[in-house]
Order: structure tokens, then C-alpha cells, then sequence
């Protein structure tokens, strides 16, 4: 949802409240994805996945045929976004086009069309407030508001000294904890101004804030605590793969015995 530059006034009917949003500045993380020729951000710019991602790029690929590789250009592309800090300039998106023999042009389709994927450069923190009806509705704008405030920042921008880059985003998936924020690969869930604050000076001072809800509740659990599936599951249960596997070489091993020995005689 997205605020113009006037106040919004919106009858939410409910219990007859009357709320009046205040106005900010539209730019969401899709503002990042046009890219603009800076000198630090051209196709001629050095880039090289380090020794370490080049192997976990091995790993991603073989999960899929040869034929099918382009299929990781996503797993890529984060990889890539990951060792630049958090964006993803390009000659990084040239790079996975080369690694993954796919046209430069279909890797800039999935860079651009993908709001996680950042084409400017970001704070090292980057907190995205989701401001969806959900996180609306309980508060998302006074969280986002208070973000704000205390950083000093515009939607669309980063602290001066790099640790913090602001985003208003949509719905990140965690409606029933709202309202809610995520910094990098985190969610912080069950949030007040101050509790929001709270979680970005924790991360300031180079310390972990405990992730998820901000308030004693269980994962995604209601007021009254666990209400249903309160004892094991009776199943069904997932076959032991790594048994099956070994039955099935146990199998065909004692077939090649029995295939040896038959032409034996």
C-alpha cells in the first residue's frame, strides 16, 4: 500500500476508529532495481566469485541436469548479492550469466523482477518494515515511523556510516505476529516503537537479538498458548531414505553374486 505525499485519512471501520496515516516519501525496494551507470557499478567492473562460493556454486548446480543449469540462476544471483554485501552490481549478474552459459539479458529479467535482489547499493543491515494491511492494521506505520526517526533516514536510504539501509516492503509472510520487520536474513515479529528501536541498537552494539516474536509467545502461537496437536503425530511417517538405500545396494549386490556364479558354472 502505498502513501502519496498528502495525508491519507482512512475510515478502517473498526470499532468506529478513524485513523490518518502521515505522509512519506514513496520508494520501495523495487526502487532498486533499475540500474543506473555509476563508476562503481558498470559491466566492465571486476567481479569473481571467491574460491569458497565457486564451490558452493558446484554444489548448487548439481542438483540440477546440464542441461537445466540456468534453473540455479536464482541460488546464483544470491550467492553473488551475498559477497558484494548485500547488492548486486553489474558485472556480478555478467558473471552468473557466463558461469550459467545464459544470455546476459534473462539474468537481468530474474535481477529485476525480484524485489530481494538490490541494484544499488545497500547499508550492511538492511531493514525492510512491512507496512502490508496486516502489519498496517497493528502498527506497521508507527514501526516504520519510530525506524525512522531513530536512524535518521528516508524510506530508500542508508545511515551515514553504512550500518542501516531503510526499506518499506510487502507482506514478508508472518501476518499473524504483526507487526513486524526483517533485517537481512531475520524477522523480528510481535513489534512496539520501542521494542523495534531496541532490535536495531542490539544489532548496532554487534550483538544478535533474539529472533522472531519480541513478546513471550511461542513461534506463531495464540494468546491461550497450544490448543491443538498436543501429542506425536500417529504418522504417516517418512521411510528412512538412507535404509532404503541401503537395502537396495544390498539387493543389487547379492543379484551380481548370484549373476557371477551362474556364469561360472
Amino acid at each position: 500500500m502505498q502513501r502519496s505525499n498528502a495525508a491519507w485519512t482512512s475510515n478502517l471501520g473498526m470499532a468506529n476508529a478513524r485513523t490518518t496515516f502521515t505522509a512519506t516519501r514513496a520508494s520501495y525496494a523495487a526502487g532498486l532495481n533499475v540500474h543506473r551507470e555509476v563508476e562503481h557499478n558498470t559491466g566492465s567492473t571486476p567481479f569473481e566469485f571467491t574460491a569458497e562460493n565457486y564451490e558452493e556454486i558446484g554444489r548448487i548446480l548439481k542438483k540440477y541436469p546440464k542441461n537445466y543449469k540456468a534453473s540455479a540462476v536464482i541460488a546464483l544471483l544470491d550467492l553473488a548479492q551475498r559477497q558484494c554485501d548485500g547488492w548486486l552490481p553489474l558485472a556480478a549478474m555478467n558473471k552468473v550469466a557466463r558461469v550459467l552459459d545464459m544470455a546476459p539479458i534473462r539474468v537481468y529479467e530474474v535481477a529485476t523482477f525480484y524485489t530481494m535482489f538490490n541494484r544499488e547499493k545497500v547499508g550492511r543491515n538492511n531493514v525492510q518494515v512491512c507496512c502490508t494491511t496486516p502489519c498496517m492494521l497493528r502498527g506497521g506505520y508507527d514501526i516504520l515511523d519510530a525506524v525512522k526517526k531513530h536512524l535518521g533516514v528516508e524510506v530508500g536510504q542508508s545511515t551515514p556510516d553504512g550500518m542501516f539501509h531503510l526499506m518499506e516492503v510487502e507482506c514478508l509472510g508472518a501476518c499473524v505476529n504483526a507487526p513486524m520487520l526483517q533485517v537481512n536474513d531475520h524477522m523480528y515479529e510481535d513489534l512496539t516503537p520501542e521494542t523495534a528501536v531496541k532490535v536495531l541498537e542490539t544489532i548496532r552494539a554487534g550483538k544478535q537479538p533474539k529472533i522472531g516474536p519480541q513478546i513471550d509467545r511461542n513461534g506463531c502461537e495464540g494468546p491461550q498458548g497450544r490448543t491443538t496437536l498436543n501429542e506425536p503425530a500417529s504418522g504417516p511417517f517418512c521411510r528412512d531414505l538412507n535404509a532404503a538405500m541401503k537395502k537396495y545396494k544390498d539387493e543389487e549386490a547379492k543379484k551380481m553374486e548370484a549373476k557371477k556364479a551362474g556364469a561360472k558354472k
